[in-house]
């Protein structure tokens, strides 16, 4: 879907782009997608979702790579950049729970499925009482198993759900303040090779720079806090029209009895360089065991 949506920009946005030059689909199972039964965090993070691609891209197998920013590691492929950045569709998690109307309204003790740690601390916080189970797979997988009664209540990014057509089954959008998104949820990013002047040229035209500004704030603040995927780790960077920047981070325990947060301001130039102070800040704050592991999947 993503990939299709890319697709189509282009050949908006470059009139040369037709006939034998259409932008041609190469679609890529990785073995994030392969592998269903655990964690990121047990069988090597979220590069899980992008090293079969960065490799085919590296190879000249295929010329972009079209990506879920939240699923990119801090560090990229050398020789790659990420030349553009869509719009930003919806920041928010959904929680899936029919006749749910508030985390509140979960049943005590609900049986709630999820493979996100940064979801689970921060539902933990709120509702202590509930039972996260793990639970990975497709948007279909998930709502399957929720249709079955295999769980209560599941998690999805709100824009996966928007672009899939599917957010008939939303029962409620958290708040930010209480469930903070991962660091680029929303966001469609797309790689190239740095020497590819072809391609940055058509996607310099279809970048967004808010989005791309909030982007590399959030992403900085990741890199500086080398969270891992046993790390809770959200960050949201909003850009508004007049060029500020104001950006949210948190660390949690997994089961959720501790949290650190930090929030800042800014310009949309300086969003690395905030990402990276408030990440060492938060750093600094936390307990030091929360983040001895090295970088991987702290956000999804």
């Amino acid at each position: 879907m993503q990939a299709r949506t890319v697709a189509a920009l282009l050949s908006q946005t470059d009139p040369r782009l037709t006939g034998a030059d259409t932008p041609q689909l190469e679609v890529i199972r990785t073995s994030g997608d392969v592998i269903q039964d655990r964690r990121l965090a047990d069988i090597g993070g979220k590069a899980l979702f992008t090293k079969e691609i960065e490799r085919a891209l590296v190879e000249g197998e295929i010329d972009m790579a079209v990506h879920s920013a939240k699923d990119l590691e801090t560090t990229l492929a050398p020789g790659t950049v990420l030349a553009c950045t869509l719009q930003r569709e919806d920041v928010r998690d959904a929680l899936i729970a029919p006749g749910c109307r508030s985390l509140a309204d979960l049943p005590e003790g609900a049986v709630v499925g999820t493979a996100s740690l940064r979801r689970q601390s921060q539902l933990l916080r709120i509702r202590p009482d509930v039972q996260v189970e793990l639970m990975r797979g497709n948007v279909e997988t998930r709502l399957a198993k929720l249709a079955a009664g295999d769980v209560q209540a599941t998690f999805l990014a709100a824009a996966g759900l928007n672009r899939l057509g599917k957010a008939e089954h939303i029962d409620l959008l958290l708040n930010t303040d209480d469930m903070l998104p991962a660091a680029g949820q929303g966001a469609i990013a797309v790689q190239c090779r740095a020497d590819d002047m072809v391609s940055l040229a058509v996607l310099c035209m279809m970048n967004d720079p808010a989005a791309a500004a909030e982007l590399r704030a959030e992403r900085a603040l990741l890199a500086e806090l080398g969270g891992s995927c046993h790390t809770p780790i959200a960050a949201l960077a909003r850009a508004d029209i007049r060029g500020c920047l104001k950006i949210r981070a948190r660390v949690l325990r997994p089961d959720g009895s501790e949290m650190w947060q930090v929030e800042g301001a800014g310009t949309w130039a300086d969003g690395a360089k905030l990402g990276r102070e408030l990440g060492a800040s938060l750093s600094r704050q936390c307990d030091p065991d929360v983040l001895k592991f090295a970088p991987g999947d702290s956000t999804r």
